[in-house]
């Protein structure tokens, strides 16, 4: 028989066969390769990086000895390189966001107000990755904030002007930190707001990492798998890892949308987040910090009220549990508090595991009176002023945490160096004509004071000062003494502070509106610390001082006064 006769004879045999299969759909696959010039392309001599990971949130793969991977398409997954400790990434996305993602969309998704995410087909990707020249023992610096909730574009801008600025000023064009996470209600419902409010953040110079919120929520998605895509189309994965010399970061989705139940969401994780988080710690190294960054706090809100599924937790914390450097990232509360979770909650680690539930950049929702600055007062339902934390991490897995309050919450009781000094306020330029919005209450960056004015001499001594500790822990060593005489201890108390609780009374007693948005309502405060004051000693001024051991800022002092005055009945 002729080869063509034969060619043709056989394509009849076999097509029939083909046609019975179920079409090929191609891996979705690329190369992970060293950017020796930072340029973001693959050029002539640039190697292939082995053992890189890549994930779709659910499986991961390991790049091959040529830096090449392949893992095949899920429909609506974000398909997402691990970073690994050594490099950065090459370069960043229009957005000023780290460029280590591709969405896959293979299917029309849902219509949804916000856009969801857009039909995407499979493609291949590279990933970049520039060598990092820093030390592996130098500290690693990241910048932390949690709900910067912004509603419209003037919340935006408070943001800027309140949050992000004052940070590029204080740093002089140096890199405030090497890394930044936000931990979700990146805006308040308003999903468009999202460009501005990256443009914003961006400037800042840093990669940046986000977790989502409840109020970054598609809230017209039909179940919860859909429930994020507007989100993803900005931000990529909603679960992924991020890895760095000193620290291993695992962020990731903790909000389980319910739609048409009360409450229409709860803190969870999904079945696909455990089979990602099972694998990448499976290989993790235990040797550096693991901090897990999430939105709604894993204790409960208040006893008996189940905000984070039981039963999840109990599953997260079977993983974490050989880890001996764990760190716990959340926020949500728009308070500012660490728990330290034990035997008593399912936890069995070695030792207590600790969680910082981060104090929100906007505060109480950028709410009450505005400073000479138009930006509203915004203090917390616990008496924390709004800003952002910063975490330091150690080569050795150690870690510290500060709290950086807003630059404009602090009253200008002095002008001068030596002044800042006396009130703790060391670094602090205060702007000229501002001030506290409390007028008895005295602030620094660690604690705000509250007493006060006057009392009479000899009357029954119940009045007493409230040291607001930002960063106070149950085990916090808080002191106090008078006129510079012996150092005393200070009870904790769990009430609400009594400068916030004076705020709610002025809005009460208002015959108008004193503000767009009333200061929030006091509530109990997890920091809050109380001495008495005296009223046998001499008429006339006394002085206060009250300081704090700070578990990771070491001593801390504030100073007050009050006066004592003679009276006849």
């Amino acid at each position: 028989m002729r080869p063509i006769a034969f060619a043709a004879l056989l394509s009849a045999l076999i097509a029939p066969a083909a046609l019975a299969q179920p079409p090929i759909v191609p891996c979705l696959g690329g190369t992970v390769f060293e950017d020796s010039n930072g340029n973001g392309r693959r050029d002539p001599g640039e190697r292939g990086v082995a053992g890189q990971r890549v994930s779709d949130g659910e499986t991961i793969v390991r790049s091959d000895a040529e830096g090449r991977y392949a893992l095949p398409p899920r429909d609506r997954a974000s398909q997402f390189l691990i970073k690994p400790a050594g490099y950065r990434l090459a370069p960043r996305r229009d957005s000023g966001l780290p460029d280590y993602w591709l969405n896959i969309s293979l299917s029309p998704a849902p219509p949804l107000k916000y856009g969801g995410m857009p039909k995407a087909e499979p493609t291949c990707r590279d990933y970049a990755l520039v060598p990092e020249k820093r030390s592996d023992a130098d500290d690693l610096r990241v910048l932390v904030f949690a709900d910067p909730q912004t509603k419209s574009e003037t919340d935006i801008d408070y943001y800027r002007r309140e949050i992000v600025e004052p940070i590029g000023r204080q740093f002089s064009g140096v890199h405030p930190a090497e890394l930044g996470l936000s931990l979700g209600d990146i805006t308040h419902d308003d999903l468009s707001l999202y460009p501005k409010l990256n443009a914003v953040t961006a400037s800042l110079g840093i990669p940046w990492l986000h977790a989502p919120g409840n109020h970054d929520l598609d809230f017209d998605a039909a179940r919860d798998e859909d429930s994020l895509l507007s989100y993803r189309h900005v931000y990529g994965p909603d679960t992924y890892a991020w890895e760095e010399s000193q620290a291993n970061f695992v962020v990731f989705d903790d909000v389980v949308y319910q739609p048409g139940r009360k409450p229409d969401y709860i803190g969870g994780l999904r079945p696909d987040q455990f089979a990602f988080l099972e694998s990448y710690l499976a290989s993790a190294d235990k040797r550096r910090l693991l901090v897990l960054a999430t939105h709604i706090p894993l204790f409960d809100a208040a006893p008996g009220q189940e905000s984070f599924r039981h039963a999840d937790r109990e599953r997260l914390f079977g993983l974490l549990r050989d880890f001996p450097h764990v760190l716990v990232l959340s926020a949500h509360s728009h308070n500012q508090r660490h728990v330290f979770h034990d035997a008593s909650v399912g936890w069995k680690g070695a030792r207590p595991l600790h969680e910082y539930n981060v104090g929100a950049a906007c505060g109480a929702f950028w709410s009450g009176i505005k400073n000479v600055d138009g930006i509203p007062d915004s203090t917390m339902s616990d008496g924390t002023p709004n800003g952002y934390a910063r975490l330091r991490v150690k080569a050795d897995a150690r870690y510290e945490l500060s709290w950086y309050p807003a630059k404009t919450r602090i009253a200008p009781f002095a002008q001068t160096a030596a002044g800042n000094a006396k009130y703790g306020m060391d670094g602090y330029t205060p702007q000229a004509g501002q001030r506290d919005v409390i007028e008895n209450r005295v602030m620094n960056r660690y604690m705000s004071l509250y007493a006060p004015r006057t009392l009479r001499r000899g009357s029954y001594p119940i009045r007493g000062v409230f040291a607001n500790v930002f960063m106070g822990r149950d085990d916090s060593r808080v002191e106090y003494r008078l006129d510079d005489g012996d150092w005393k201890p200070m009870k904790r108390v769990d009430q609400p502070d009594p400068a916030l609780l004076g705020e709610n009374a002025r809005d009460d007693e208002a015959t108008s509106l004193r503000s767009y948005d009333r200061a929030a309502v006091a509530k109990p405060s997890a920091h809050l610390w109380n001495a008495p004051l005296p009223t046998d000693a001499a008429a006339g001024e006394h002085a206060i001082e009250v300081r704090v051991f700070d578990a990771w800022q070491g001593e801390q002092r504030l100073r007050t006064s009050y006066r004592l005055l003679e009276a006849a009945p």
